[in-house]
């Protein structure tokens, strides 16, 4: 098999340390305008055009050779400020790659200087809307209002305002996870540098039986790192026996915060 193309991982603001595991001892990485640069050859079989958009379908594929991209760039970023790149990115030259840096230069030196120690944090809340159903009372002075009315009527008005609260449960539980997701989202975005909102992902896709209320990517200075843990740690403490849950993960490559544009 022949590894005639080149796969881009990220670009460093110092020299690389590749450490000797399996997958480091493929890498390379070269200088040039001052970035350093790093690579792997790969083979047209899984990496040209046509195949690349073959193996997309692969979700075991996808999921191998994805997991060893982001764990190639987090080794790196380790030890110093790195600019990902998207998994996929091949180059047919190391003249391409060049020229590619030549053109976005002044736009990625302005990258290195914004993400320069700062880590991406991604934070996801999740409700549980049958435990928030069975406390909706103690949360929401309307159906605790109307609970008490329903409770003193005669059994057929008692029997409309049940029907009326069912109404009523799902429209404030809609408006407590905005309430609460938009809390979490205030936050930990007092605590960050900046933030990207990402859309809300299904069930079938997080394989969790509640309901995601917010995802988002948090930028933060490394020396914050630990208050922003900390305050997420204090959260789930004070939600210990709510209907909500905060599931953190990180530092991950700046992706959601590198914006490259090209010389005008």
């Amino acid at each position: 098999m022949i590894h005639n193309l080149i796969y881009v991982y990220c670009l460093a603001n110092s020299p690389p340390e590749l450490d000797a595991s399996t997958e480091s001892r493929e890498l390379k990485s070269f200088k040039y305008d001052g970035f350093y640069v790093v690579v792997k050859l790969v083979s047209e079989d899984e990496y040209d055009e046509e195949n690349f958009k073959r193996n997309l379908s692969n979700i075991h594929w996808v999921e191998t050779n994805a997991r060893t991209h982001i764990s190639v760039i987090n080794s790196i970023m380790e030890h110093q400020t790195v600019i990902p790149f998207k998994f996929g990115t091949i180059f047919q030259t190391e003249e391409r790659i060049q020229k590619f840096l030549l053109e976005y230069s002044d736009s990625l030196h302005e990258n290195f200087k914004y993400i320069h120690a700062k880590e991406e944090w991604s934070v996801k809340v999740y409700c549980d809307r049958k435990a928030l159903c069975s406390q909706i009372d103690e949360l929401s002075e309307e159906t605790a209002a109307l609970e008490t009315q329903i409770m003193a009527s005669a059994p057929g008005k008692a029997f409309l305002l049940k029907r009326k609260k069912t109404e009523m449960i799902e429209n404030e539980m809609d408006r407590l996870c905005k309430e609460y997701g938009q809390t979490y989202y205030e936050h930990f975005n007092s605590l960050s540098e900046a933030n990207s909102l990402i859309n809300m992902l299904p069930k079938e896709f997080t394989g969790r039986q509640d309901t995601m209320i917010l995802n988002a990517t948090f930028l933060v200075r490394k020396n914050k790192v630990a208050e922003l843990l900390n305050a997420i740690e204090v959260m789930k403490g004070n939600d210990e026996q709510s209907s909500f849950f905060i599931e953190a993960s990180g530092p991950w490559p700046p992706f959601s915060f590198i914006s490259i544009k090209e010389k005008y």
